[in-house]
């Protein structure tokens, strides 16, 4: 479980700062650090020293332009932030989090990035709003300002303890059930979208509005924001999304809209598409 989490730290400015959060990171056995636009050289005397033996995560780091670069393949986005928004989001504390990492883990292509800003700003609006959820750490609201490196050793602790109790539920559970017949009639878990294929499908959506008068860009008043806060907190299947994204296609084919050739370009979506529709699969 803890090797589908990854760290993402946006715009770090302090070499330190890298290593130490290295370090808290190696401490509850976490290993993919992902960083995005570093405002400073990672592999220094200093982020190597501050990692205290955990500077083999320094060098591993993977370095990014964007944050959607860093968080691809990533089905949950959770971004830390210490301020209220204009927008509301839905908001967890850090033990709320490590209660969901098993169910959000279920699946072999799950994957989890927990975000962290900048020292200075923490997270720009447009960052918090490719996020699904954001956690909150209740500090001292008299000196609530955390070093960045201690606010990922509170999530990372958090999902130790996670990982460490599920391996003792799986376990007692190993040992009190016997094996029984097999539950044909169970559904399989589906794959979660992953944050790419929902990055695509907001940007189908927005041309789709544009499309049929919904939208206007020059007067979004917040429209695709809100759009994006419904989708993010229903948490959609790979196969929901692509029957959401087949409605836009035949919406904007209806509409008279120029053909965007997002489904030519998707052989898996035209197949889910197809199969929805009750067709038989096209082959590659």
């Amino acid at each position: 479980m803890l090797e589908r989490i990854r760290i993402v730290l946006i715009g770090t400015s302090h070499p330190g700062n890298i290593g130490a959060t290295a370090r808290a990171m190696h401490n509850m056995g976490l290993a993919d650090l992902a960083l995005v636009a570093p405002r400073c050289e990672v592999i220094t005397a200093d982020s190597v020293s501050r990692a205290s033996g955990a500077d083999a995560l320094v060098h591993d780091a993977r370095v990014v332009d964007s944050l959607e670069q860093a968080v691809t393949d990533c089905t949950l986005v959770v971004g830390a932030s210490a301020r209220s928004r204009t927008l509301p989001w839905p908001m967890i504390t850090p033990r709320e989090l490590g209660e969901r990492l098993p169910a959000e883990l279920a699946t072999p292509e799950a994957r989890i990035a927990l975000v962290f800003g900048r020292e200075d700003s923490g997270l720009s609006n447009a960052e918090l709003q490719r996020c699904h959820a954001h956690v909150h750490i209740p500090t001292n609201p008299d000196f609530s300002s955390l070093n960045l490196a201690a606010a990922v050793q509170v999530l990372a602790y958090e999902c130790r303890l996670a990982w460490l109790a599920q391996a003792q539920t799986q376990t007692q559970t190993q040992t009190q059930n016997k094996p029984g017949p097999a539950q044909d009639d169970e559904e399989e878990a589906q794959p979660l979208a992953s944050h790419e294929e929902l990055e695509h499908y907001f940007a189908h959506l927005e041309r789709a509005l544009i499309t049929i008068g919904f939208h206007d860009p020059a007067k979004p008043r917040q429209l695709m924001a809100r759009l994006r806060r419904v989708i993010l907190r229903s948490r959609p299947e790979r196969m929901e999304l692509n029957i959401l994204r087949g409605i836009l296609s035949a919406t904007e084919k209806a509409a008279g809209g120029q053909a965007l050739g997002a489904r030519a370009n998707e052989p898996e979506l035209q197949r889910e598409h197809d199969t929805h529709q009750g067709q038989k699969p096209a082959q590659d």
